[in-house]
């Protein structure tokens, strides 16, 4: 009996081990952006394509890495940052002119950032490669070229070191065998690894907390359906794909005990621009007595913006809401069509913002003030 349980021991020690293994390469073997110096591009998969095709798409050109951002072939506002960050660097590699350099930098700089209004991330990145390359003023082209390398990749280092001490911070609020529900994909392909909401989730995961997740289907562009649900399932987590209109009933069953989301943008209030549908899971969670916690970085927290109403919301084609997923057209020609691409979460909605330097509870105005400092 006792060398049975010893080799039990063993055997659950070993069989952690290995799920941890298989789940660390199964799943981040997919590079979501990166920098390939040699060929002169960006490389992303192509968040389109998913769940049926990994592709992967080299991209040249600002505006090619344009189109890919406001396509969502890249998308999740820490992931955009990271491939503007690669991108502007990729492209400036071809510029080998000390007097051309600024003025081309700022060029596709002021382009890039026109992609999507929303994320912060995207701003924030091409500020910060901005700030890297007016240090080194008087310096040579090559050495210049040099800096913004080193300084994209430095973003994408530190955004798979945010993303796990968010997993962490997270975690700390969950226990074993909790049912959870998340809106859009705020995971591994939203970012360099881990995710933000679902960073927790993935940390759970490896370490046997069993979790069963409910992934909103997330309309029009269908994110939870096409990229969460295929993210989790290739992690071996327990998930169950709903449409956005089922969530109310899950969580009536009793069958919801926490909701994980992301952020593209978090007001100095509080306030926080997600995914559309993110604000009436909210109001639901509210409704229901469970905790809403939203999870980003602290790039995603902007102090010039005070509340959510200041948040410009972008508004995209109405053939993502009338045809897009459709063999045949679905609404009548000449409908009018509403699309913003983001709604803005209240505050007072929200039970915690967690991020890489912890866990922030109302009001959180303070608590951002310090993080920021």
């Amino acid at each position: 009996g006792v060398i049975c349980e010893e080799i039990c021991g063993y055997c659950k020690c070993f069989l952690l081990i290995l799920r941890k293994t298989i789940f660390n390469m199964d799943l981040f073997t997919i590079v979501t952006a990166r920098a390939d110096y040699e060929q002169g591009a960006l490389v992303i998969i192509d968040q389109t394509q998913l769940p049926g095709r990994e592709v992967y798409l080299a991209l040249k050109t600002p505006e090619e890495i344009w189109e890919a951002i406001y396509l969502l072939k890249v998308r999740g506002a820490p992931a955009i940052g990271v491939a503007a960050a690669y991108g502007i660097s990729v492209c400036m590699q071809k510029v080998n002119e000390v007097d051309d350099f600024y003025r081309e930098f700022a060029r596709v700089k002021n382009y890039l950032a026109s992609s999507r209004p929303t994320a912060v991330n995207l701003f924030t990145a091409l500020e910060r490669m901005e700030a890297a390359l007016l240090k080194c003023q008087g310096a040579g082209v090559e050495v210049l070229k040099q800096v913004l390398r080193e300084e994209a990749e430095a973003i994408r280092k530190e955004d798979a070191t945010a993303c796990r001490k968010i997993g962490e911070y997270g975690l700390s609020l969950l226990k074993p065998g909790m049912g959870l529900l998340t809106h859009c994909n705020a995971g591994h392909l939203a970012v360099s690894e881990y995710g933000t909401a679902l960073a927790p989730i993935y940390l759970g995961q490896e370490q046997g907390f069993g979790f069963s997740v409910f992934a909103d289907e997330t309309r029009p562009l269908l994110q939870g359906a096409r990229l969460t649900a295929f993210e989790l399932q290739k992690a071996g987590v327990d998930v169950t794909l709903i449409c956005d209109n089922m969530a109310s009933s899950v969580m009536k069953q009793g069958w919801v005990q926490a909701v994980l989301v992301g952020c593209d943008r978090v007001a100095a209030n509080g306030d926080t621009a997600n995914r559309i549908g993110t604000s009436g899971v909210a109001v639901l969670a509210k409704y229901y007595g469970i905790p809403f916690y939203v999870l980003g970085p602290t790039s995603t927290i902007d102090m010039d913006c005070p509340t959510g109403k200041e948040i410009k919301i972008e508004e995209r084609d109405p053939a993502e809401v009338t045809e897009k997923w459709y063999t045949r057209r679905m609404a009548p020609g000449g409908i009018h069509v509403y699309n913003p691409a983001f709604d803005v979460t209240s505050a007072e909605l929200i039970t915690a913002i967690i991020t890489e330097k912890g866990i922030a509870y109302p009001p959180f105005r303070d608590t951002f003030r310090r993080w920021k400092e």
